[in-house]
């Protein structure tokens, strides 16, 4: 799975390596712990809404961890939509409109997981060559207690998907992110494929993940510590 993450880019260094033409908001400090319910910034494509026939513009935009379903009621159900399941995301109905409609990649240095080690669980960072392009689903979500002129009505949500982890890394954890490879991106975040199994046929394209894992602190644990200490083998 992915339950925490570290992302330490500038708004201009995920806006090249992305090709993004532009970033939507305030630019967020980096995180070395990032938790559910938390903020991140996210890659997506849409269509500008005062101009529904142009093309779709690649946008830097922040959203809260954790899908909000546009049926919900209130947002607490984004807690446990942190994630999807790679094989059942056009099927859920959590995930299913957002497969098909508003896919996104979720930009990281790279994440944690935690090895069973008999009694004890062992944190660990796992990372790659660059900068990792987490496959993610978004969703907007209207706040049906917020007042129409209410600023913060809108909510936009992202949840991560995984799939089945490689031999390499499954001893750690049986589950791990989809990693989006460059030759893909474009097409992953293409509003124009909206069906199902294109989509799944996207995703049967996702190789291997070549990462690294090293053992770091215990104070990971403490969603409240956030500092580069945390990416620090030991």
């Amino acid at each position: 799975m992915c339950g925490r993450f570290a992302t330490t880019q500038t708004d201009d260094e995920l806006l090249q390596v992305f090709g993004a033409a532009e970033a939507v908001g305030e630019p967020l400090p980096p995180s070395y712990n990032v938790a559910p319910t938390d903020p991140v910034r996210t890659v997506l494509e849409r269509v500008p809404k005062d101009h529904p026939d142009s093309a779709a513009v690649r946008q830097l935009r922040t959203a809260r961890w954790g899908l909000i379903p546009s049926w919900a009621k209130d947002r607490k159900i984004g807690a446990k939509l942190i994630n999807a399941r790679m094989e059942t995301i056009t099927e859920k109905p959590s995930f299913k409109a957002a497969a098909s409609r508003r896919r996104c990649l979720v930009p990281a240095n790279g994440y944690y997981e935690w090895e069973k080690q008999g009694a004890t669980k062992v944190p660990h960072f796992l990372h790659g060559d660059g900068v990792l392009a987490m496959a993610g689903l978004y969703e907007l979500w209207r706040d049906p207690q917020a007042a129409a002129d209410d600023p913060d009505r809108w909510v936009l949500s992202v949840t991560v998907l995984t799939t089945t982890a490689s031999d390499t890394l499954g001893h750690i954890h049986d589950r791990s992110p989809v990693l989006v490879p460059g030759e893909l991106r474009d097409a992953w975040l293409d509003p124009t494929i909206t069906n199902p199994h294109e989509v799944q046929q996207l995703l049967a394209e996702v190789g291997e993940p070549h990462l690294e894992p090293y053992v770091v602190s215990t104070a990971v644990n403490n969603v409240a510590n956030n500092s580069p200490e945390l990416l620090r083998p030991v």
